[in-house]
């Protein structure tokens, strides 16, 4: 997992410390020859910004072939000179490790965003059920499947849960979620394929209000690709639904192109937060690193295998362990 990621980090940080230690080689022979052992225990080496440059422009470009986005690059460049530049470290002591701290310091404040939420806090603290979470993204995501694996999780923790048919669009979809639904043991409300997706999500909510239960996920429509018949339908969902969250779910082996889907949902219907699929089979990274500093909405809930359980609330401490970490 982020193997790619983890291999251009650890380049970046050998390249420092070599530039460190040319210092270090300058400085201990500037020491007085007759004292020179007291004197190097003394010396400190100032990482200057010339010291961190070149290698900062050659991450840049690693990064961006990681399919991180631009903007994050950025981001993080600037939170690595802020780590290190003007950083001393004393002759001797671990260069090493100093510098991969700073760089896991940099990683993790890029990667958590200003806004976090805790969903079920979220859910125990709405007065009035249900509470409404419509999901948007593209077809081939794992959006349906994802959809079960939250129903399944949401159960666990002791909530009722229901499930709207709202992707009346794709040949299969009820069908699909139906599966799922059975297996997780969730009712789907459905209308029949070309019925109005808001329509079928307004149904779902008023069941839940009649008997009770805590929360509503509105399955949607994706298509192959962008489109404003898309957007307009994801609209109109919101609208009639009021959902009190919207989450993109998004593949993580698409890499820059997930991220710019959910740059263009962002824009339609405002985002809360994120799932992303398949992040085990990821070995790049790019795309978990950047979506939050992309869209501003946390990554909630990570999918690390095929199985009902193998949706994971996501940390930010636990993905900087795997870039950082060995396989």
């Amino acid at each position: 997992m982020f193997g790619k990621l983890r291999e251009k980090l650890k380049r970046f940080s050998k390249q420092v410390e070599e530039k460190v230690e040319e210092e270090e080689k300058v400085l201990q022979k500037k020491a007085p020859k007759e004292k020179k052992g007291f004197f190097e225990k003394l010396l400190q080496v100032e990482i200057k910004e010339k010291d961190i440059e070149d290698a900062l422009d050659e991450l840049e470009l690693e990064l961006l072939e990681a399919d991180v986005t631009l903007e994050t690059v950025e981001a993080l460049r600037e939170k690595i000179k802020e780590k290190l530049v003007g950083r001393k470290v004393r002759i001797g002591t671990n260069k090493g490790k100093m510098i991969e701290e700073a760089l896991r310091e940099a990683v993790l404040e890029v990667l958590t965003p200003e806004r976090k939420i805790d969903l079920l806090e979220a859910i125990r603290s709405k007065e009035e059920k249900p509470f409404v979470i419509a999901f948007v993204g593209f077809n081939g995501s794992g959006k349906t499947t994802t959809i079960a694996k939250l129903a399944h999780w949401l159960k666990k923790n002791g909530f009722s849960v229901v499930i709207a048919a709202s992707d009346t669009f794709r040949a299969g979809a009820i069908e699909q979620l139906e599966e799922h639904a059975k297996r997780v043991g969730v009712k789907v409300i459905k209308h029949s394929y070309g019925a109005d997706p808001a329509a079928v999500a307004y149904d779902a909510i008023q069941h839940a209000k009649a008997r009770n239960v805590d929360v509503v996920l509105i399955d949607t429509a994706g298509r192959n690709e962008l489109n404003r018949n898309l957007m307009d339908e994801m609209k109109k969902i919101a609208r009639v639904a009021k959902p009190d969250l919207i989450i993109f779910v998004g593949d993580s082996l698409s890499g820059n192109a997930v991220v710019e889907q959910a740059k263009q949902f962002n824009e339609a219907v405002k985002i809360d937060g994120v799932i992303l699929t398949k992040l085990d089979a990821d070995a790049r990274g790019g795309a978990a690193l950047s979506i939050s500093n992309a869209i501003g909405a946390p990554i909630l809930f990570v999918g690390v295998g095929q199985g009902y359980d193998d949706l994971k609330p996501f940390d930010e401490k636990w993905f900087v362990e795997r870039i950082f970490g060995e396989e």
